[in-house]
């Protein structure tokens, strides 16, 4: 018998495939940049808080709060180097990233940016992004999938596998029918409501606790529970998570999709307010929720027994949803950046020679989108797979590591050219794939060596190469005084 609970599930989970019908209705003669850029015709708001949500899955309302559960406040370190890295890509990143894919050729995806930034025909760093993006978005998405199971299976008490199919076809339908546009706009309703649960409940449970509710747990914490300065591996690993946004895809590709200068200045103000407050209050929850529930068996359902033990049920299937939300927009933009990189990347230029029309091009990014999910549901269904956590530091290292000194040069190097970026990419991927094979006993996250190995590959491999020529210098010089008359606004 469904309850309130269940309801409020259920009629969010309808307006996320409505949203999705609208855009295929409104946007179904749209071409390939439309569907994969949304025509870079974004306003601030939708890009900032869609960058912010399809950044924010579920780790931050499951996953992060559940370590300063268990752990301490000396976890907070990820939420750190996040906030200061997520300011610094809007700030120094964002600006340039968007006049320079304008100026090479009005590139809509990394891969085909990184080719076009050196007027190169070589085809092959479109296949080794393509290849990074189809593994490192499987990964991905499986950690949003698995929390969708766990969740469905908490709240309406569904097998956690049925209830992986069941999420995975709801955000393959909003994500097949509308394409970018669709993205954003969910991601956009689904960032507020994070926000909105992420200030609610730490909040209420203050005040609970002020009267009188869950008072005794706080004097059952472990002594050095709220020291932030543990040991240096964890600071070091911590910060490192912030190098991720220089080079992570699905959140980049927001500024690139921004209709002007003025919308992104705008936009960054949203993005980094959003993104401090949420990461902020996902650690009160977990340290919050502790003092509120004392000791609980799971700890990755803090938020959800908080929410459940401080509010009636119509509120509590609100803030819940909210979970679900995290997992769901996340999961989408993955699953669109990874097939637009292989419909944009390697299908068009490489399979068809580029003779595939709009439509041809619509159907094979929609294709890639439901293989990607059924590939994504295996992993997460496979109890060997790791935690939720663990599959989002995965690809979230492979990401920056391989993408982040490339995307950085790129933007920032007058001499950087096609073989520093080709040979810093790979050197990036391999580090970090190995140091998490052989390195992971260190305590070091493997994004920060690998992302240094990446830099290092970059600098050395340009400078000993041929310095580009006078036209791809002279594209250097047109995207950095690129004026906003040029776009499509």
């Amino acid at each position: 018998m469904f309850n309130v609970e269940n309801i409020i599930f259920i009629i969010y989970l309808c307006f996320m495939i409505g949203i999705g019908v609208f855009f295929f209705i409104k946007s179904k003669n749209g071409g390939e940049k439309d569907y994969f850029l949304g025509g870079r015709k974004m306003g601030p708001w939708v890009s900032a808080l869609s960058a912010g949500a399809s950044d924010m899955s579920a780790w931050v309302l499951m996953g992060l709060p559940a370590s300063i559960y268990t752990l301490g406040i000396g976890q907070a370190w990820i939420a750190i180097g996040l906030a200061i890295g997520y300011a610094l890509a809007w700030i120094f990143l964002a600006p340039r990233l968007r006049k320079f894919t304008i100026a090479s050729n009005d590139s809509i995806t990394i891969p085909q940016y990184l080719t076009n930034r050196f007027l190169s025909q070589n085809s092959v760093i479109r296949v080794v992004c393509a290849i990074i993006f189809l593994v490192a978005y499987t990964v991905y998405a499986a950690s949003s999938m698995k929390a969708c199971g766990t969740l469905f299976n908490t709240v309406l008490g569904i097998d956690t596998k049925v209830a992986m199919y069941v999420a995975a076809a709801i955000i393959v339908l909003y994500t097949f029918l509308g394409g970018y546009k669709a993205v954003c706009w969910t991601d956009f309703f689904q960032g507020l409501l994070m926000l909105a649960a992420l200030l609610a409940a730490p909040i209420f449970a203050l005040f609970a606790i002020k009267g009188g509710q869950g008072a005794e747990t706080a004097t059952q914490l472990p002594d050095g529970y709220f020291k932030l300065f543990t040991n240096a591996k964890d600071v070091i690993s911590g910060l490192g998570w912030g190098i991720g946004y220089f080079g992570m895809p699905h959140i980049i590709v927001r500024f690139m999709a921004l209709k002007s200068d003025k919308a992104l200045k705008k936009s960054a103000k949203i993005g980094i307010t959003w993104n401090w407050l949420i990461v902020i209050f996902s650690v009160a929850a977990g340290a919050i929720g502790h003092m509120l529930l004392g000791e609980i068996e799971d700890s990755s359902t803090v938020f959800i027994q908080m929410s459940r033990a401080l509010f009636p049920a119509a509120i509590c299937g609100i803030l819940l949803s909210a979970i679900l939300a995290a997992s769901m927009s996340t999961a989408d933009s993955q699953l669109l950046a990874s097939s637009s990189a292989f419909a944009s990347d390697v299908y068009k230029p490489i399979i068809r020679k580029n003779n595939a029309g709009d439509k041809e091009m619509l159907w094979v990014g929609r294709l890639v989108v439901l293989a990607i999910s059924v590939v994504s549901i295996l992993i997460a269904a496979n109890p060997k797979s790791g935690t939720i956590m663990d599959l989002v530091g995965n690809a979230w290292g492979l990401f920056g590591a391989a993408f982040s000194p490339a995307i950085l040069l790129s933007v920032f190097w007058k001499r950087f050219n096609f073989a520093g970026a080709l040979a810093g990419i790979i050197a990036g991927a391999v580090t970090d794939i190995l140091w998490l094979v052989f390195l992971a006993d260190t305590g070091i996250y493997e994004i920060v060596p690998a992302f240094i190995v990446g830099m290092i590959v970059s600098v050395v491999v340009t400078l000993i190469t041929k310095a580009p020529g006078e036209d791809v210098c002279a594209l250097f010089d047109k995207a950095v005084n690129l004026q906003d008359d040029i776009t499509n606004e």
